[in-house]
């Protein structure tokens, strides 16, 4: 591995989305740093991966402003530069709005949303000196919702509008963009251990203009384009992952 590798800092790369993005970025000979509040999920996935490429596990709750700025030094410690911050993780806590209580709303903010504020600040330095970019993994659910999702949808929806001020910040330096997915089955991207997902139907596939429900790797394949010179035009966009179901007109 070149030292002139690029380095990438994926948070909530233990499970799910973030750990295809992880491990599609090392298959794509880059450094990884994964930085995930859930110690367990992390190693196993650190030491799975391990075999592809290099790649380093910190514990961070990105909603605690000093674990996100000593983690951020920590990946630059280790490979001497940061390219792409990655802004995946997230969390979610789905009641009847009068059943959410202000802890728990306070708690999806501050991971969804002021957590890729706080790993944008601290990165900001080491990216505008690699001429980097930041990724950021909102949700069709800043546009669209389904009842009780309010904590999340407005996590989701003020991480779209996050990206074109960071991007209007940070310019020309870095790009800052946003991908969006709909419906993902991440059940074959959870640590050992995990309760099992429910089955996906027939109709689940179906109802999607794309004839199937969404996999981390689609989402991990148009982020690893946005992080690439090939998307060097491309900034303040958000990007819509969904098979093409918000697209869809149902009548009932």
């Amino acid at each position: 591995m070149s030292s002139l590798a690029k380095v990438a800092f994926v948070t909530g790369g233990a499970q799910g989305i973030g750990r295809a993005i992880a491990e599609r970025f090392l298959q794509d000979d880059l450094c990884v740093v994964i930085a995930d509040s859930d110690r367990a999920a992390g190693e196993e996935i650190a030491a799975r991966l391990a075999g592809i490429g290099p790649v380093q596990f910190l514990q961070t709750d990105v909603a605690d402003e000093r674990q996100v700025e000593q983690a951020v030094a920590g990946a630059v410690r280790a490979y001497g530069h940061l390219d792409i911050l990655i802004n995946n993780a997230g969390v979610s806590h789905n009641v009847p709005l009068t059943e959410l209580s202000l802890a728990d709303w306070n708690r999806v903010l501050g991971v969804n949303l002021t957590g890729a504020f706080l790993c944008a600040k601290y990165a900001a330095p080491y990216l505008r000196a690699s001429g980097g970019t930041i990724v950021n993994i909102a949700s069709t659910r800043a546009l669209q919702s389904e009842a009780s999702t309010e904590a999340y949808s407005a996590s989701k929806g003020g991480l779209v509008a996050l990206t074109h001020a960071l991007a209007m910040s940070l310019a020309p330096e870095v790009r800052v963009n946003c991908v969006s997915p709909g419906w993902i089955d991440v059940s074959a991207h959870r640590k050992a251990g995990a309760p099992p997902a429910p089955a996906l139907t027939e109709l689940d596939h179906r109802q999607h203009p794309a004839g199937r429900v969404g996999v981390p790797e689609d989402v991990a394949a148009l982020v690893a384009w946005l992080a690439s010179p090939r998307a060097e035009f491309v900034t303040g966009a958000n990007f819509v992952v969904d098979g093409g179901m918000t697209r869809k007109m149902i009548y009932a």
